[in-house]
Order: C-alpha cells, then structure tokens, then sequence
C-alpha cells in the first residue's frame, strides 16, 4: 500500500491577510521595478538644467524644487524597497549634505543593469558579489582621481570657485552671486580652527521683494520683525533672555472683588504695578539695556520697559532663541527678575534696519577690524554668526535659494573636512567606468559581468547630465563622444558642457569645474550598499494593515433618511 503524501498547500504558516511573494518574478523584479520609477522620478531633476516638480504634500503646502532631498522626504514613499533607497540618500544629505540625487539616480541604474543579469540567469548572490568588487575597486581609482585641493589659507575666490558646481545643480544662472554670498558668510564665521566649522553659524533670513541683486550677508543674527518697544537702536549692550511672558501674572483661580468707594478703584491694580515696576527696575539697575523675550510682552510691562529705556525684541521660535544665546553667551531665564553676571549675555550693536520695505532687527558682535570695533571688549566671549538676507519676488523662489545655500554650506563643511577636489561635469564618473570596465575585463567567472555592468551603470550621471540640458538622442551621442576623449591618458577630465557651445563636452578643470570626493566618495558608497540590499531580498512577507475596511464616500448628504 503506497503511502498518502500530504499536499503543501494546505499547510498555514501566517495569520490570515499576510501576502507572501517570492522568487525572482515576484519578489526581486518587482522590487527592482519600483526602485527604477523612483530612480526615474528625480533623474529629470539632476544637474544644472533639471527640472522641477511642483509638490503639494499632505499639509496642502506647495513645493517647487528640484532638490532631490526635499522631492523625496515629502512624497512620501511607501513601497519597502524604495524606502531602502530614500534612507540611503537621507544618510548620504546627512552626511555630506550634497550629491542625493546621485545616490538614487546610481542605485536604480545599478538595479536595472542587475534586472538584466537575473533575466539571463545569474544568480542574485554572483551580482552582489561582482558589485562589492566593483565599489571596492571604484573607490581606489577614486581617491587616484583629485587633481587639486582647497588652498589654505582660505580665500573668498577660491572658496566661491568651489562651490558654483555644487550651488549651480540647483540654481544655474545664480550661482556666481550665490556662491559669492555664501563664501563671505561662510569666512566671516570662520573659527581658528577651520575643522571646528559650524553649519548653524551660518542662517537665512527670506525678504519678500527685490531680487537676488538685492541679497547681503550682515554679520551678526537677523531677525524678520521690529523691536516692541520705542527703542531701536543700542551699543555695547548687556543682554538677558527670558523663556517667560513678560507680564502681569494671572492667578489660577477666580475671585470677586467688591469695590465700595472710588479711592478702592484707584487703587485696585497698584499693588500689580508697583510688583512688576519694582522686577523691571531690578533688570535695569543690573545694567541689562536689551531684553530678548521668547514669550508675550505685556503692555504695562512695555510701557516700564520703554520708560527705563530698554529694548525688547519677541522671538517665538526656541530655535532662534538657543542660537541667539549662543551668540550672546546668555542664559535664558524662566522667571522674571534681574539675571546674575553669569547669566547676562553682551551683544555689541542692537539695531533696527530697512530691507526693502520690511523693518529688521540685527543683533552683530563686532570683531577686528570692523568700524566702532573697541579692544577693550575683546574679554567678552563672542560666537561669530553670519546671516544672509536674501531678496526674491516669490516664497517658493526664496525656498529654493536657500535650499541652494544650505548645500553650498554643507560643502564648506566638507571640504573642510577634506579638501581634495576631482573634476565635475560627469568626468569623474566616466573616467571610473573605464577603469572598472578594463578591470573587469581581467576577472575570470560570472561576478566578471557584474562588475563590467556596475560600470556602465556609471554612465547614467554624463548621460543624464547630457539628457537634462540637450535632449534624450543628443545625449547618447555626447557620451559615445566622451568615451572618445577618455581613451587617451591624459582625457580624465573631459566632461558634458550643459550650454553645448561646440559638441557637448568641455575640460573640466579648464572651466575650473570640481567637485568634492569625499561627496562622489560616499555617493557611490551608499548607491551601491543600496542596490546591494535590494537584490539580497528573495521574498516580501506583508502583514494584513491594521483597523477596519475603509468607509466609501457617500454621495449624498451624512443625514440624509433616503
């Protein structure tokens, strides 16, 4: 008698509701499918002639840009294999705060080069394999590649000629002023040690109206709004913080006064005044001539204010308040009375400005060599800050400078961190393609072929970059012209000319455009630790989503009986 051989597909491994997808159709083709739509999405936006998208996220707030960071973080990706991607360029924005793009643009092209090797029948794991190699090797050919380095010490033109690549992928046409801007910001709060370099020390303050002509780095913080009080401008200032309202304090419970005679009425709210008199008084023997307050500021409390000629300034924001701290070196108070030496902060000049036809406050520190600048008060510890007010006719246009400049600052950062510069223009990019493709070419076994398709998988950044600026055929033809220019030692750093004055490609370090490694570095990095864990996973296992079915909209009215 044969023995009953139990059929599998009865056996309930999962709760009911799970989805289960495996094998290659199912699980690492679709995978590869929707990294490819996401890769695609942002490759119409990279380099200087992307393309922005306009997004409205779920708040209903509007976007215009074509930063890959912020068209990414508001989308709002749900699909599993996508997030692995949109982590990798959040870690690439918060490590080098530069090159995003290029981590999603490298990954999907490296996925879809994989979609070919699986069709054929490698498997998963001989990618990888060939991959890991690849990156390897791709990264020792890079750091082979920096032609020049940031000189030390710095200068303004040196400083501004390293970030106009970086500033112009996201504002052609502005990037001269831009990088003028943040080059003079960015050395005004320059510390001894340029290694201990601060992003914070460096804001933006947006001023509706005029154009970016119009924008200027004040050294010192600047706020969007008038002082309260009658008093606008102060030097040499001893400031004091507070986190409280300025005002008369509200008891917690309420009470019936009966008043039987007019002399009780008029004195009803003496005993409030002369209490907050008495504390304001305290604050102005002190010696504080500045009070910042990060609450409300009452009207009896301005009027004592501006009768003991102190200045008060309203910022609401905790953040503004921290650095505004920082560069007074204050301690904010929670109570309202005279702070101690310790705790009062020092600002050099308190003064209200015009900009455009806005009011401002700035808070400067002075420092040598400024006018008005006095030695003596060089004991005061002072914390440089810069702000850059920038002029623009629309919010959306004033976002998207600043988005410019917050890279342009990240770049300082790292090429502070490591100065070494390699030639720009999806030169780098197609250099290394070469050599890990001649490398490739020696292997012997399957993991050969990956290694060969992660370097055409390179390609993608000329190619794109040539795509955005001149059109989908032309740019096949700049980059088959490109790989001409390559084949000779000394054509490293030939890259795509997005204005095409002659056939689309230019000397890169004879335009004097770079870029820094260490962002090419851990973009290529990321990119491919990315692709990698995409084409590790062989199946999907989808929990039932949690809470009922979903209520359809009604036609009618909610109350409708019919």
């Amino acid at each position: 008698m044969s023995l009953k051989v139990p059929k599998a597909n009865n056996i309930q491994l999962f709760k009911d509701g799970y989805k289960h997808l495996q094998g290659l159709e199912d699980a690492v083709l679709r995978n590869i499918q929707a990294v490819a739509e996401l890769s695609d999405l942002v490759r119409t936006s990279f380099g200087p002639n992307g393309r922005n998208k306009l997004l409205i996220n779920h708040l209903g707030k509007l976007f215009v840009t074509s930063d890959a960071a912020t068209i990414i973080r508001e989308v709002e990706v749900v699909h599993p294999a996508a997030k692995l991607l949109v982590m990798a360029s959040q870690a690439q924005e918060a490590e080098m705060g530069d090159a995003t793009n290029m981590v999603i643009i490298l990954a999907g092209e490296l996925l879809k080069k994989a979609e070919h090797l699986l069709i054929m029948g490698l498997h998963p794991s001989e990618i990888t394999r060939g991959y890991e190699l690849a990156v390897k090797k791709g990264l020792e050919e890079l750091d082979k590649l920096s032609t020049s380095s940031l000189p030390t010490p710095l200068t303004h033109s040196e400083l501004a000629t390293a970030l106009k690549p970086a500033i112009a992928a996201k504002q052609y046409g502005f990037e001269d002023t831009l990088a003028s801007l943040v080059a003079e910001a960015a050395l005004a709060v320059m510390p001894p040690n340029p290694k201990n370099f601060n992003v914070d020390n460096v804001r933006v303050v947006k001023i509706l109206g005029g154009s970016l002509a119009g924008s200027k780095v004040v050294r010192g913080m600047v706020f969007g709004r008038e002082p309260e009080g009658m008093i606008k401008h102060v030097k040499k200032a001893k400031v004091a913080v507070f986190t409280c309202g300025l005002d008369i304090a509200q008891t917690e419970t309420k009470g019936t006064v009966l008043i039987k005679n007019k002399d009780e009425m008029l004195n009803f709210t003496t005993g409030e005044e002369k209490h907050i008199e008495k504390i304001f008084q305290e604050i102005a023997d002190s010696g504080v001539k500045v009070i910042i307050a990060g609450s409300t500021v009452g009207d009896l409390a301005l009027h004592y204010l501006n009768r003991m000629n102190i200045a008060v300034l309203k910022v609401l924001s905790k953040f503004e308040l921290r650095r505004l701290c920082r560069v007074a070196n204050a301690t904010p108070l929670a109570r309202m009375g005279a702070p101690t030496p310790e705790e009062a902060g020092f600002v050099d000049v308190f003064e209200c400005i015009e900009v455009g036809g806005d009011r401002v406050t700035v808070l400067r520190q002075l420092v040598e060599g400024d006018e008005g600048y006095d030695a003596s008060d060089a004991s005061h510890e002072k914390t440089r800050t810069a702000t850059i007010v920038l002029r623009g006719a629309t919010t959306n246009h004033l976002d998207d400078l600043e988005r410019a400049i917050d890279d342009g600052v990240n770049v300082i950062k790292a090429l502070l961190k490591d100065g070494r510069l390699v030639a720009g223009a999806g030169a780098t990019e197609l250099e290394l393609a070469k050599r890990v493709d001649a490398y490739g070419a020696g292997l012997k076994g399957l993991s050969q072929h990956a290694v060969r398709r992660w370097a055409t998988a390179l390609e993608v950044v000329p190619r794109t970059l040539a795509e955005n600026a001149l059109g989908g055929a032309e740019g096949n033809e700049v980059v088959s012209r490109l790989w001409a220019k390559h084949e000779p030692e000394d054509g490293q750093s030939w890259g795509v000319d997005v204005e095409a004055e002659t056939d689309g490609t230019l000397d890169a370090s004879a335009h004097k455009i770079f870029d820094s490694l260490a962002s090419k570095f851990w973009a290529i990095k990321l990119a491919t630790e990315a692709a990698i864990s995409v084409l590790s996973v062989d199946s999907i296992i989808m929990s039932k989503p949690a809470g009922g079915p979903k209520i359809p909209q009604q036609a009618g009215n909610w109350d409708d009986d019919d």
